[in-house]
């Protein structure tokens, strides 16, 4: 099997080398070996590296990831937090979307007066019941 230097490593995967050795340093992936001073990997590690950055892409912690990893690097998806992490994405992309129009009406809004706009009027009360409630800190 040939083994990938850090260089390679770096230039086919548009990691740097300081992320590689960081990746590394928190066990997410290992070099098998040395070349000189250069790391060396298997070719796996590619595939490895690829889906690191989908979960990085989907708001996974480092943490998260490596818990995604057996003990011997296997792949183990937790289905059930992918689908908690796309339902939220889900709600982010409405919250967005709505954000969006809000600021395309302001944007082309026909009214002399922003604050003489009805339509303007019911997007800030729509806002205002948007905002999430401020959680109380627990009692002892």
């Amino acid at each position: 099997m040939k083994l990938l230097d850090i260089g390679e490593i770096t230039e086919r995967s548009g990691v740097k080398p300081s992320t590689l050795r960081y990746y590394e340093e928190v066990g997410l992936i290992q070099s098998i070996t040395r070349h000189g001073l250069r790391r060396q990997y298997e070719p796996q590690i590619l595939t490895k590296l690829s889906l690191i950055t989908l979960a990085k892409a989907g708001g996974f912690s480092l943490t998260e990831i490596a818990g995604m990893f057996s003990e011997k690097g296997q792949l183990q998806i937790p289905r059930e937090q992918i689908r908690e992490r796309a339902d939220l994405i889900d709600e982010q992309i409405k919250e967005l979307t709505a954000l969006r129009n809000v600021l395309h009406h302001v944007a082309d809004c026909p009214a002399p007066s922003h604050m003489e706009c009805p339509s303007f009027q019911r997007m800030l009360k729509a806002s205002d019941r948007r905002k999430p409630a401020k959680k109380k800190p627990p009692t002892k």
